[in-house]
């Protein structure tokens, strides 16, 4: 796939995603609509925020993912057939190394993404807070990482 230009579908989108989210953000938000919305169900249960509207919140909040997360990559990726092409939903398993504390991140996600266009309109991220927390070393090392000062 070409991950340069937009992708035709929910399904491409998520691959797009999984690619790009760990290496290139700029390359990765243009996947997303101007009004694109992100949600994490469980974030605030560790303070950090559970909705991002639109593309600059979404560029605030990401922008340092490679940064944090070391080798970031995706695997195990289950995908589940939808009857709409612009709805695509996967479970993965991600790894990385926590950049502030060296410590293994290994997280499983669900992941729902909805597209209108080629673009990511709808994007929801489900995932374990307590794996975060151990990673990052507990709260306070982890609102480094979503709330920079």
């Amino acid at each position: 796939m070409n991950l340069s230009s937009p992708a035709r579908d929910a399904g491409a989108l998520m691959d797009a995603h999984l690619a790009l989210i760990g290496t290139d953000i700029e390359r990765w938000l243009g996947l997303f609509a101007e009004d694109a919305v992100v949600e994490f169900p469980y974030a605030p249960s560790l303070g950090a925020p559970e909705r991002l509207v639109g593309r600059e919140a979404i560029r605030g909040y990401f922008a340092e993912t490679p940064k944090h997360f070391l080798g970031l990559v995706f695997s195990n990726v289950r995908r589940y057939l939808t009857t709409d092409p612009d709805v695509a939903i996967a479970e993965v398993h991600g790894s990385a190394t926590i950049a502030l504390t060296g410590k293994p991140y290994e997280q499983d996600y669900i992941l729902v993404l909805k597209s209108r266009e080629g673009r990511i309109v709808h994007y929801r991220e489900y995932w374990d807070p307590i794996l975060g927390l151990r990673a990052f070393g507990g709260t306070e090392n982890l609102q480094q990482m979503v709330n920079p000062s």
